[in-house]
């Protein structure tokens, strides 16, 4: 599957941002999608992930509360709704999918085969 985020900007610290990752090349509807960051000079973290059927998601701490993660399986896209905004978010976002991952591993970005090609956030104080 090849993913291909977009929705990235230059935003003012308190506004709000919606990312997409649209999937192409294979049905979508059977995976996990989560979205990872890597901020300058810093490692990737995980931000937010949502099982193929939605019934479950889960953030990082730091954004819990501000970003939705959502799908719709129909137009093989996931979004991440990002409200309230902070320079602490600037960052590269990317998506990763993978239909097979062990429930306690969705948190980590090496148990994601697919990834797409990042978006940068800017977010100015």
């Amino acid at each position: 599957v090849q993913l291909q985020a977009s929705g990235g900007g230059l935003v003012q610290a308190g506004d709000s941002l919606r990312l997409s990752c649209v999937a192409s090349g294979r049905t979508f509807s059977g995976y996990t999608v989560g979205w990872f960051r890597q901020a300058p000079g810093k490692e990737r973290e995980f931000v937010a992930h949502i099982t193929w059927n939605s019934r479950a998601t889960a953030y990082t701490d730091s954004v819990e509360g501000r970003f939705t993660i959502s799908r719709d399986n129909a137009k093989n896209t996931v979004y991440l709704q990002m409200n309230s905004l902070k320079p602490e978010d600037t960052a590269v976002y990317y998506c990763a999918a993978d239909s097979r991952i062990i429930a306690g591993l969705k948190r980590r970005s090496n148990a994601y085969n697919y990834w797409g090609q990042g978006t940068l956030v800017t977010v100015s104080s």
